[in-house]
């Protein structure tokens, strides 16, 4: 073999071994990373609890017994009371868009297409409508309703209103 063939292999030899190097260290590294002390992680957890509950006893709920009360899932739902307002738009929250003829509603949590019945508490008449958009953002008011909601219940000259809201479906 030629010293320039033996120089070249050396050369080459010295690569793959130096990549051989780094592989074997990066992996040693991940292995390392991913390996936890849960055991110990346990162990200092059920010490520091044991040592929590002999420092400050805990209040026992028994002392004030109270029934437990599930929710019914199909019970009839009052969202809330409050003031009303009403707006135009020109695109809803939902991605439709306004149609001030429609009765419809912005509310701040209920899911897009519930049925609210708005309720004017002083006049006692009321409207129908459909959420389709997120508000109102004025502290202190429950929903904003269209302009044509607006109207059945009486309130454009008033511009806001006390109502009810109970969720229809």
């Amino acid at each position: 073999m030629s010293r320039i063939a033996r120089a070249e292999s050396a050369r080459i030899s010295l690569a793959t071994s130096c990549r051989l190097l780094l592989a074997i260290t990066g992996a040693a590294s991940l292995a390392a990373c991913a390996q936890s002390p849960v055991g110990r992680q346990k162990a200092d957890l059920a010490a520091t609890s044991r040592q929590a509950a002999v420092e400050r006893p805990h209040r026992v709920a028994a002392l004030h017994p109270r029934p437990i009360r599930r929710a019914r899932v199909a019970a009839k739902q009052t969202a809330s009371h409050g003031v009303a307002s009403f707006y135009s738009d020109t695109e809803t929250a939902s991605g439709e868009k306004f149609d001030k003829n429609e009765l419809t509603a912005a509310h701040p949590s209920l899911p897009f297409g519930t049925k609210l019945r708005v309720t004017d508490v002083s006049s006692g008449r009321f409207v129908t409508v459909r959420v389709n958009d997120r508000g109102p953002y004025v502290r202190g008011r429950v929903v904003d309703v269209s302009p044509s909601a607006a109207e059945a219940l009486g309130m454009v000259d008033k511009g806001i209103t006390n109502v009810r809201l109970d969720v229809v479906r």
